[in-house]
């Protein structure tokens, strides 16, 4: 199976249900209300499955994209894609493993735009924006997003960050989170 980013451009998915792609409307909405920070930006895609928000953020110019997935076969195809849409000078790495210990690895580093689309029932949400706030993974005048359905709508209070707007997209939702200055 594929799926098509940002100018065009296919991308490999893996076949099954192992991962879930955000949908194209999702990923478009995504894009669309962070269209002027994403070039030069760094960018953390955390449970990145097939790596498309991570592509797409490549191709409009990230300087930096980390991507943090548990299987191993989703971190074969997202080094493939990403490979692919990658320019020379943009830095890129894809990161195998638990998702709260790689958020420890990444400890000394800061992001200003991160994507977060666990597993719904995972029961990630609460542990992981927790482990980013105290990480200070997220730059001060940076945003994550996190993806998660719309039947859910109560996502977790962290401290120091406010919820800064919420959108629906048919089964899916989007919050986003930014620090409090």
């Amino acid at each position: 199976m594929s799926l098509r980013i940002y100018g065009n451009r296919q991308l490999k998915t893996l076949p099954g249900k192992d991962t879930r792609p955000t949908s194209a409307r999702v990923r478009e909405a995504v894009f669309n209300i962070w269209q002027g920070d994403i070039a030069g930006c760094s960018w953390l895609d955390l449970c990145a499955g097939s790596g498309s928000m991570g592509a797409e953020a490549l191709c409009r110019g990230a300087s930096l994209v980390i991507g943090i997935e548990q299987s191993s076969r989703a971190c074969n195809i997202i080094q493939q894609n990403w490979q692919q849409v990658a320019h020379a000078d943009q830095e890129w790495k894809v990161l195998r493993g638990n998702v709260l210990q790689q958020l420890k690895n990444l400890s000394s580093k800061q992001f200003d735009r991160i994507y977060f689309d666990p597993p719904y029932a995972s029961g990630l949400y609460q542990p992981v924006l927790e482990a980013i706030a105290d990480y200070q993974l997220l730059n001060s005048d940076g945003e994550l997003a996190a993806e998660h359905s719309s039947q859910d709508l109560v996502m977790p209070i962290i401290a120091n960050w406010e919820i800064c707007r919420q959108k629906v997209y048919g089964n899916t939702a989007l919050t986003f989170y930014r620090t409090i200055e």
